[in-house]
């Protein structure tokens, strides 16, 4: 868990490597739909682009589905669900009937003001979709894709207005998450204010602990 720009998919990258296992990101499952222009990507894009999490029927039954595959049995990294304490009573219901086991539950902290510098800087390249950061990992020539010499640009959800809109709705929404899985043994805080490199020893020294 995390909000947006805290680094849950760069950190799920590392950890998928380290363990052998599978990545199941609901944000690039909708981000795939929406670039696909399938059903499921149109009526998501029109909440993403708004700023607003997509409803919980169409995010459950994408990860119902994607944790029944074959490849999710020797372990998986939930990235970004559940968002809700709805979601999470649905996805404890969905670990029972496939008899799996959560080892651990990361939130990974981070203020908002780092959140808006992190975010509103992140430009994507057209072309070959690599990912750039104005401060953090500024391009060679600016706009330009230093691996294609493609064109960048900015995600409507990456916008200043939008990105304050879903810190709120976060906020909002994930605080009864939070306080849900702080009422179990498998909740982990993570401070999310460090190097990268930090962030993940520490994450993997606390799931290291708590099996």
């Amino acid at each position: 868990m995390g909000p947006p720009g805290a680094g849950k998919g760069t950190q799920a990258e590392r950890l998928i490597e380290t363990y052998g296992i599978s990545q199941i990101s609901t944000g690039d499952m909708f981000r795939a739909a929406v670039k696909e222009q399938t059903p499921l990507g149109l009526e998501a894009q029109k909440y993403m682009d708004n700023g607003q999490l997509v409803p919980d029927a169409v995010t459950v039954g994408i990860v119902k589905e994607r944790l029944a595959k074959e490849d999710c049995k020797k372990g998986f990294i939930l990235d970004g669900f559940p968002r809700t304490t709805s979601q999470a009573v649905s996805l404890d219901a969905i670990l029972r009937d496939l008899h799996i086991t959560l080892n651990g539950v990361v939130n990974i902290v981070v203020s908002d003001d780092a959140l808006i510098e992190r975010t509103t800087g992140r430009q994507i390249c057209r072309t070959c979709g690599a990912t750039y950061h104005l401060s953090f990992k500024p391009t060679k020539k600016q706009g330009v894709c230093d691996k294609c010499g493609g064109e960048l640009y900015q995600r409507d959800d990456d916008k200043m207005e939008t990105v304050k809109k879903r810190l709120s709705v976060y906020a909002a929404q994930t605080k009864p998450l939070i306080d849900y899985y702080k009422n179990s043994n498998l909740y982990i805080e993570i401070n999310g204010e460090r190097d990268m490199e930090a962030v993940f020893n520490d994450i993997v020294e606390r799931l290291g602990k708590s099996k």
